[in-house]
C-alpha cells in the first residue's frame, strides 16, 4: 500500500487553476492517477509526522504548490533508483526553495548552494525503511517554524540532515514547476499543456546517455517496437524472453556455418539486440519496474552472450580451427572478470559520491587529474571524445555489432578473436584508468558489504586462518598464479605425453593461499578489485584442470559458464539491492570447488567431476532463484499485515 499526503500547510495552497480548482485539490487526483493506493492532505508538518507514524509501506510526499504532468508524479512513485526519492528540478531556486547537489543519481548536498545542480522539486517518495526518520524529521521541521522555506523544503532539509541516502529523479521532456502566484500558475499550466504527454513518456523509455552503436543504430527505431510492445500487453519480462529466443537461434546458425546461416544469425542477433533494449524501454514506458525483472534481464543479458560464444566456438572448431572452443572460453573468461571488475567500480564510484572530497582538497596527482578530465568529458555529451570514451570501454551494443558484423563478413573465429582483442583492450584501458582514480578515491568500498558473500568462500576455509599480510589483494593475485602453472605444466606434458598429478596439487596449494585474505580486513583502497582477482583464479583453475584432465573443450566451456551464472547472481543482487542467494552456502566456495577439481585431476576423473560439479552448481543455482524469487515472496504476501493508524480524506 502506497500513501500519497499533500502538505498544504503554506500559502500556495489557497492557489487555484484556471478552471476554479485549488492546486492542493488536484494534486490529490493527480496522485490517485499516479497510483497511490490512499491520499490524504496534512495540514502542518506535526499531523504529516502522525500520518507517517501509521504507514507501513513506501509513503509519497508533496507540497501544494507543484504544477506537473500526472506522469512526472508517477514516475517518482515508481521510480527504481532507490528506495528514497527526490524530485530535483532544474530552474532557478526561488525564495524559500532548497538547492541540491546530485552525483551519479544521487543527492550529495542539500542547502548549499555553492555546486548546486538543481533545486529541491517539492515532491518526494520515501521508502518503509526511512519512514521512522521521515516521521523525526517532520516533527523537527515543524519545530523550526522561524525558517523562510516552505514545510515541504524544510521537511527535506531535516530528512538529508538525518542522513538519509536520497536519490534524485530529474524531469526531463516533461514540465514539472512551484508557483507562488496565480501569474506563475497559469504560466506552468501552459507550459503543461504545451506538451503531449504520452509522446514525452515514450522518448523518455529510451535511456538518456547510451552507448554510441545504441543511440544511433536501435533507440532511432526502437521506440515503435517498444509503443507495438505495450499495445499488445507483451510484459518486459516476456520481451526478454523472446530476445533470448533470438539469440539462442542465432548461436546456431553460428554453430552451422556456412554464408547465409551465418548473415542470418548476425540479423537475429542484432534484432535480439533490439529486443534487448526493447524490454527496458517497454519497462520505463509502462513503469513496469520489479526487482524480479531488473535481475532477469541481467541474467539473461548474459546468459545470451556467452551462448553466443559457444555457437561461434563449435562453428569455428567445425570449420577446421581447432582451438575455436578455446577461443570462446577465453572470451567468456575475460568478459566476466571485466564485469565483475565493472560492477565494484560502479559501487565503489556510488559510495565516493556519498562521501564528497571537501572543495579546498587537491586534486591528488593523476588519479585527481584523471577523475576531473572523465568528468568534463562525460558532461560533454555529444562530442568526439565523448563518444570516443564511451565506445573504446567495449559496451554490450558494441561487441554485439561486432559479432555479427566479423561473423556474417569473415565468419566465427574471425568474430572470437575480434571479441578477444577489443576486450583485452578495452580491459587494459578501463583496470589502468580505474585503478589510479580508486587510489585517488580512498573508499574502503568492501567494509560496506557481507564480504563473506562476495569473496564467494566456502564457509569452513576461512577458519583455517591465514596471514593479516599482504593484504586481500595480493593475496588473489598471489592465488591466481597456481593455475597458470597448472595450465602450462598441462600443456607441456600434453606434447610428451602424460601429465604428473603433482603439479594439480601444487597449484591447488598455491591458489589457497588467498584464503588468508578472508580474515583481513578489506579497507584497501584497490581491495575492490578481490573479487574479480577470485573469479579469475577460480575460472583459470578450473581450465587449467580441464586441460590437463583431457576433458572436453566444450565440458571446459560448460562449466566455467555455470560458475558465471553463479557469480553474476551475486552481483546482480548487489546491483539490485536484493539480499545473497539463499543457498549462497551450498555452493561450496571457490576454494571448496577448486580442491574438488585438483583431487579430480589427481585421480585422473576430470571430466567425471566437472560434469557432477556443474550439475550440482545449476541444480543449487536454479533452486536458489526459485526460493529467492518464488517461494520466499509467496510467503510474505501470505503473511499477516499491521493495520496502521488513519488519517484525513479530502474532500
Amino acid at each position: 500500500m502506497t500513501l500519497a499526503i499533500v502538505l498544504a500547510a503554506d500559502a500556495a495552497a489557497g492557489l487555484t487553476t484556471g478552471a476554479g480548482e485549488r492546486l492542493a485539490d488536484r494534486l490529490v487526483g493527480q496522485w490517485r492517477r499516479a497510483g497511490a493506493s490512499d491520499v490524504l492532505v496534512a495540514a502542518d508538518l506535526t499531523e504529516l509526522a502522525a500520518l507517517v507514524a501509521g504507514a507501513t509501506g513506501p509513503v509519497l510526499v508533496s507540497g501544494a504548490d507543484l504544477v506537473a504532468h500526472t506522469a512526472v508524479l508517477r514516475h517518482l512513485a515508481t521510480s527504481p533508483v532507490g528506495p528514497t526519492v527526490a524530485l530535483v528540478l532544474t530552474d532557478p531556486p526561488a525564495a524559500g526553495q532548497v538547492p541540491v547537489r546530485e552525483e551519479r543519481g544521487q543527492v550529495v548536498a542539500v542547502g548549499d548552494p555553492e555546486g548546486a545542480t538543481g533545486v529541491f522539486g517539492g515532491a518526494l517518495r520515501v521508502g518503509a525503511a526511512d519512514l521512522p526518520t521521515l516521521a523525526a524529521a517532520a516533527e523537527a521541521a515543524a519545530a523550526g517554524q522561524a525558517s523562510a522555506a516552505g514545510a515541504v523544503d524544510r521537511l527535506f532539509a531535516e530528512l538529508a540532515a538525518c542522513g538519509t541516502l536520497s536519490f534524485a529523479h530529474r524531469v526531463r521532456l516533461l514540465v514539472a514547476h512551484r508557483v507562488n502566484t496565480p501569474a506563475e500558475a497559469d504560466r506552468a499550466e501552459a507550459a503543461v499543456a504545451a506538451v503531449d504527454e504520452d509522446r514525452a513518456e515514450l522518448r523518455l523509455s529510451v535511456k538518456e546517455r547510451d552507448d554510441f552503436f545504441t543511440t544511433f543504430f536501435v533507440s532511432t527505431w526502437s521506440v515503435y517496437v517498444t509503443k507495438a510492445a505495450a499495445r499488445l500487453r507483451l510484459s518486459p519480462t516476456a520481451v526478454t524472453m523472446i530476445s533470448v529466443a533470438f539469440a539462442v537461434a542465432a548461436a546456431l546458425l553460428f554453430g552451422a556455418g556456412g554464408r547465409p546461416a551465418l548473415v542470418a544469425g548476425a540479423v537475429l542477433l542484432y534484432l535480439g539486440f533490439v529486443l534487448d533494449c526493447v524490454d527496458g524501454q517497454l519497462a520505463r514506458y509502462t513503469r513496469q519496474f520489479s526487482a524480479w525483472g531488473g535481475w532477469l534481464d541481467t541474467m539473461a543479458d548474459r546468459a545470451k552472450e556467452y551462448l553466443v560464444y559457444a555457437g561461434l566456438g563449435y562453428g569455428a572448431t567445425h570449420a577446421g580451427f581447432r582451438y575455436g572452443w578455446a577461443l570462446a572460453i577465453a572470451a567468456m573468461t575475460l568478459q566476466t572478470v571485466r564485469h565483475m571488475t565493472d560492477t565494484w567500480y560502479g559501487v565503489l564510484h556510488d559510495e565516493a559520491a556519498r562521501r564528497p572530497r571537501p572543495a579546498t582538497e587537491p586534486a591528488g596527482g593523476i588519479g585527481g587529474k584523471l577523475n576531473a578530465a572523465s568528468t568534463k568529458v562525460q558532461a560533454d555529451t555529444g562530442s568526439v571524445s565523448y563518444w570516443l570514451k564511451r565506445t573504446v570501454v567495449f559496451p554490450i551494443g558494441e561487441r554485439w555489432a561486432l559479432i555479427a558484423v566479423a561473423a556474417a563478413f569473415f565468419g566465427p573465429l574471425v568474430a572470437l578473436c575480434a571479441v578477444l582483442a577489443w576486450g583485452t583492450l578495452a580491459f587494459a584501458y578501463t583496470g589502468a584508468l580505474r585503478t589510479l582514480r580508486a587510489r585517488w578515491m580512498r573508499v574502503p568500498v568492501m567494509a560496506t558489504v557481507d564480504v563473506a558473500v562476495h569473496r564467494d568462500e566456502w564457509s569452513v576455509m576461512p577458519r583455517i586462518g591465514g596471514p593479516r599480510r599482504p593484504g586481500p589483494l595480493a593475496l588473489a593475485l598471489l592465488g591466481a598464479v597456481g593455475p597458470v602453472v597448472l595450465l602450462v605444466a598441462a600443456l607441456w606434458s600434453g606434447s610428451a605425453g602424460r601429465f604428473d598429478g603433482s603439479w594439480a596439487l601444487l597449484a591447488v596449494l598455491v591458489l589457497l593461499v588467498a584464503t588468508g585474505g578472508a580474515r583481513a580486513s578489506h579497507t584497501g583502497p584497490l581491495d575492490w578489485l578481490v573479487p574479480a582477482a577470485l573469479r579469475a583464479g577460480e575460472y583459470l583453475f578450473a581450465i587449467a584442470a580441464g586441460v590437463a584432465g583431457r576433458a572436453p573443450a566444450w565440458l571446459i566451456f560448460g562449466y566455467v559458464f555455470v560458475l558465471t551464472l553463479h557469480h553474476y547472481d551475486l552481483t546482480a543482487r548487489l546491483e539490485k539491492r536484493q539480499a545473497a542467494p539463499p543457498l549462497h552456502n551450498w555452493s561450496l566456495g571457490w576454494d571448496g570447488r577448486s580442491a574438488i577439481l585438483a583431487l579430480a585431476a589427481i585421480a585422473g576423473i576430470t571430466s567425471i567431476a566437472l560434469v557432477t560439479l556443474g550439475a550440482y552448481l545449476l541444480v543449487v543455482f536454479v533452486a536458489s532463484v526459485v526460493l529467492a524469487w518464488v517461494v520466499l515472496p509467496a510467503r510474505a504476501r501470505r503473511a499477516p499485515v499491521p493495520v496502521g493508524g488513519g488519517g484525513r480524506s479530502p474532500g
